[in-house]
């Protein structure tokens, strides 16, 4: 199945960006209606600059979209919610978002990303905590080095998304082994036709 006429599903990459064998990026190739925020990469660790980033992606669409955003793509999200998704109506826009793998940056990174100092010093710190105003997922790790399980739940809970988990997918990237990631498609699918909140 696939989202419903219309429905522009909006890609928000991690801090890495563009990597062109990630399952964002595939699966922008095979559909039409795949819009991706602009990847910024390590070497810009500015959140603000994500949030406008989606915010006009978002904006732009034309209609409902479903975000699917993946590791500090998930926390940006958090932060583009709580900044503007309540505050200027772009909430009914959202049909949903699948949040897939997020860092619980309660531990340092691995080289080469951002200190969790740098990392507070561009407003990524603290994570939001309010619940999301559009229905969400969280696709979760049990081995994930960048996301200890029972945070990302305590996270999930937090943002009252429902809890999904993936299994012993590491970060669910290609140093983990995916390519391409078909789970992702009946999840979309189930956001984009769930009801929405009132």
């Amino acid at each position: 199945m696939i989202p419903g006429p219309g429905t522009t599903i909006i890609t928000v990459p991690g801090l890495r960006g563009h990597v062109p064998d990630h399952w964002q990026t595939l699966l922008g190739a095979s559909r039409p209606n795949v819009r991706p925020v602009v990847p910024l990469g390590r070497e810009n660790p500015s959140l603000d600059e994500r949030v406008k980033a989606l915010q006009l992606a978002v904006e732009t669409a034309g209609g409902p979209v479903v975000i699917v955003a993946h590791s500090a793509g998930v926390i940006a999200t958090v932060h583009w919610a709580a900044r503007h998704a309540w505050t200027d109506g772009r909430a009914r826009q959202v049909r949903g978002a699948l949040l897939a793998t997020p860092p619980d940056l309660a531990a340092p990174l691995p080289d080469p990303y951002p200190s969790l100092a740098t990392l507070a010093e561009h407003g990524w710190l603290p994570i939001p905590r309010l619940p999301l105003p559009f229905p969400s997922i969280v696709a979760a790790s049990s081995d994930d080095s960048l996301g200890d399980p029972a945070r990302v739940r305590a996270l999930a809970d937090a943002w009252g998304s429902r809890h999904h988990e993936l299994g012993a997918v590491g970060h669910l990237n290609p140093a983990s082994g995916y390519g391409a990631w078909p789970g992702a498609e009946p999840l979309i699918n189930e956001l984009d036709h769930v009801k929405a909140l009132p």
